[in-house]
């Protein structure tokens, strides 16, 4: 009730006008930032016009929402004035997150009330202090940060993100239909700061974005400048200090320097010198097994469901990776307490098993694969800082206890286009599009002045969705003497498998075409596509996970062919790879959150890991291989 009368009472103040402010009733599923993102405003706008939305965000409550045109509009903040404590016994199955939300107070209000959980567990039976406080309500004049801008010939993200003094990070939350790479004529969401304000942009300078966790002597051997040299470049830098996501103004020579080492391979760490910490691990492994669906009692039926089931299949394959990695980290002396929960892919069974046991002190939880399901675990975990893996999704929502092991689309795109840009030899860019991908095509042709754009025809007596086609005579004369680089930017298997077949006939004598795409879909794995054309035309591609190399799997492929017949399947190496770094990265560390540094770095069977913090606090995984296909085979390219 309190929070109701708080947003009338700030509703009445300043006068709610419909050309001013708006009202939005917050849908399920929604976040602050989605929201903000919505209306073309901050979080910090909204947070400024309803202080409680911190720390009590609900379904269905109301948020007043600024207008993004206005500004210096006066607004009524609330401040909060600790009036005492009350007393609460700890229940079995309370957390953390729990607690302050049933009493309305933040995680760090309730850890400085109790300092001994900024180290501790939650017990049964503590006793802790509870925080009140009283609304005061104070009237401040604020500015709405939102105003448009429109890009300018040779600036990019990070030029823009520096002229603002904001992160790439909020330069794309500001703008989330931004395409990856910006056009001059553009328009965007900017802060809407004074003109005199704005930083300017010198054509002779390189601008770099910091990293999470970088510090100086890291930008020391990065950037070949020291802190001294920062600051002068950077005058910001000496009353702010370092912080994640800040620009940076740098010499050429320093930008040049950071290109250069794009492509160099980064040092893979080794924790097997690292393990120090044996005390035995808890994990918690939540998959859709489904067993309410199997007959246990009728063998056959079991193995039919498993053969025509093709989620069971990668479950099951996904497990047995996982029971691979603990035998594989048994035998370095890492011991593991493993639980496995059935899910039945469906976010009602997650929520009971939530709420019947008690996941506060497990080391982490793998899962689950459902996209609700992941949610409601990550989130009612998250006051405990139980951290969550996210093996085989992408979740919608990347919490601070939330590590996402698939490396997000946008990543593998910059990959492969920076390995590109990093061929120190003058090269032919030829650029193959379908309509469906024709902008994101005509974005790249600018990457590459000179490259030559040919877009695809509509078949339109072919009463088929989408019938894509290029003519042969189009490419004819297109292809010079020496090597030319071909990027196919398709989501159509008929039109990939016909423009394959006919660079591989020009790839012929002195002629030397690589084949590669920003985007490889389900259309490069189309059974009319054939791989020798694949070898022949030396597909490059950025990717998750390569191909194993049997020679350094350490006994893996050998271990699993013996006990099952056949080669292990991808599911199967991912759930080894990820299981055995969490154990490996425990071992190391008091907890995953200190063993998981940008510049720890990890590789195993297919897959390698390598974490930076997301904007809002949760862990991606940054580590990427870029692959080509080479006599019938995917190797990894260098």
């Amino acid at each position: 009730m309190k929070h109701i009368l708080t947003i009338l009472l700030i509703a009445f103040t300043i006068g709610l006008s419909a050309q001013n402010y708006v009202e939005h009733k917050v849908q399920p599923g929604e976040t602050v930032e989605i929201i903000a993102k919505k209306y073309l405003v901050t979080p910090f706008d909204i947070y400024a016009l309803n202080p409680d939305a911190k720390n009590n965000f609900k379904t269905h409550s109301v948020l007043i929402i600024p207008n993004s045109k206005i500004k210096n509009e006066p607004i009524v903040e609330n401040s909060r004035e600790l009036t005492g404590y009350k007393s609460h016994k700890v229940k079995r199955k309370e957390t953390i997150y729990s607690i302050t939300k049933q009493y309305g107070i933040s995680e760090e209000e309730l850890k400085k009330a109790n300092r001994r959980l900024y180290s501790e567990n939650l017990i049964k039976g503590d006793k802790l202090r509870i925080p009140q406080y009283r609304t005061i309500i104070s009237k401040q004049t604020l500015s709405n940060t939102v105003k448009k801008y429109t890009v300018q010939p040779s600036e990019g993200k990070w030029r823009i993100a520096y002229k603002f003094g904001i992160s790439v990070s909020e330069l794309e939350d500001l703008n989330p239909n931004m395409n990856e790479v910006i056009q001059p004529g553009d328009t965007l969401n900017v802060p809407n700061i004074e003109d005199t304000d704005e930083k300017p942009i010198e054509a002779s300078y390189g601008y770099y974005e910091v990293l999470p966790k970088e510090t100086f002597y890291g930008l020391k051997g990065k950037l070949n400048l020291t802190q001294e040299q920062l600051e002068q470049l950077n005058p910001d830098l000496k009353t702010s200090g370092l912080k994640a996501g800040m620009v940076l103004k740098i010499p050429q020579s320093s930008e040049t320097r950071i290109a250069a080492t794009i492509n160099s391979n980064i040092n893979t760490t080794d924790l097997k010198r690292n393990l120090t910490n044996f005390k035995t691990k808890k994990i918690a492994l939540m998959m859709p097994y489904q067993l309410h669906k199997i007959d246990v009692d009728s063998v056959e039926e079991a193995k039919d469901r498993i053969k025509n089931n093709k989620l069971l299949s990668i479950v099951l394959d996904f497990h047995v990776g996982v029971l691979m990695a603990l035998d594989s980290a048994k035998q370095l002396g890492i011991s593991t307490n493993l639980k496995v929960f059935d899910t039945r892919y469906h976010s009602a069974i997650t929520s009971k098993l939530l709420a019947e046991n008690d996941f506060s002190d497990y080391d982490a939880v793998i899962g689950p694969m459902q996209e609700e399901s992941f949610d409601r675990v990550a989130s009612a975990l998250k006051g405990d800082r139980v951290p969550v893996i996210a093996a085989m999704n992408k979740p919608k929502q990347v919490y601070s206890n939330v590590f996402q092991t698939l490396p997000e689309d946008k990543l593998l795109r910059k990959t492969m286009l920076d390995f590109i840009k990093a061929d120190s030899l003058k090269v032919q860019v030829v650029i193959i599009s379908d309509r469906a991908n024709k902008a994101d095509s005509e974005a790249l042709q600018k990457q590459f002045p000179g490259s030559k754009l040919i877009l695809s025809r509509l078949d339109k007596k072919n009463k088929t969705k989408d019938a894509f086609f290029i003519y042969h005579s189009e490419l004819q004369n297109v292809f010079k003497p020496g090597k030319t680089i071909v990027f196919l930017e398709t989501d159509n298997d008929s039109f990939a498998s016909s423009v394959i077949s006919m660079l591989n006939g020009f790839n012929v004598d002195k002629t030397e075409i690589i084949l590669t795409t920003l985007k490889k879909g389900k259309a490069f794995e189309s059974k009319d596509i054939d791989n020798i054309n694949l070898s022949n035309l030396k597909f490059h591609y950025a990717s998750v996970h390569r191909d194993y190399d049997e020679s350094k799997t350490n006994g893996f492929v050998k271990a699993y062919r013996k006990e099952y017949g056949v080669t292990p399947s991808k599911y199967v190496a991912r759930g080894f790879d990820i299981t055995l770094d969490l154990l490996m990265r425990l071992a190391s560390a008091e907890n995953l959150y200190e063993a998981s540094g940008d510049t720890v770095e990890t590789e195993y069977i297919e897959n390698k890991f390598r974490y930076t913090t997301d904007f809002f606090g949760g862990y991606v995984n940054q580590a990427v291989y870029v692959v080509k296909f080479d006599d019938l085979k995917v190797v990894e390219a260098k």
